[in-house]
């Protein structure tokens, strides 16, 4: 699965902190900023803007039939659900809410994430144990 996420966003670097730490396998989950060439390429395929810095995606199956991207609260009950643990069962708890309201909240928190958070001067350089799972194109990402 491909996370695209704003990679100038101090909240989403900590989101992205967050499922590394977690993806015990480091094979779950690779990552992608939004303001790559990958996602320049991909998300449009799938009718999403990936100009739309306020919204988290989550590509499944790269370039099988089933191939699928989700986004906000769908993306974010997916990733939560594949790491296991507590944020397995908190993706249950958010399920429980219809998806336009869990997605008003997901919008209102991206709408106020760069006040709370920040937001970075650039794309944070990965260290050196997880720079493999940041994929900035197509070849990247089918190699991976």
């Amino acid at each position: 699965m491909i996370v695209f996420y704003d990679g100038l966003c101090g909240f989403c670097d900590r989101t992205v902190q967050f499922i590394l730490d977690r993806d015990r396998t480091k094979r779950q989950f690779r990552f992608a900023a939004l303001q790559s060439p990958l996602a320049e390429e991909i998300l449009p395929r799938h009718g999403k803007d990936p100009k739309d810095l306020n919204t988290l995606y989550l590509l499944k199956e790269l370039g099988k039939p089933g191939e699928v991207v989700l986004q906000k609260s769908d993306a974010a009950i997916q990733i939560f659900r594949a790491l296991g643990g507590g944020p397995k069962f908190l993706s249950y708890l958010i399920a429980l809410f219809p998806r336009p309201i869990r997605n008003w909240g997901y919008d209102r928190i991206a709408k106020m994430r760069y006040r709370i958070f920040g937001k970075l001067e650039a794309c944070r350089i990965p260290s050196a144990s997880d720079r493999a799972q940041f994929i900035e194109t197509l070849e990247q990402a089918q190699t991976a």
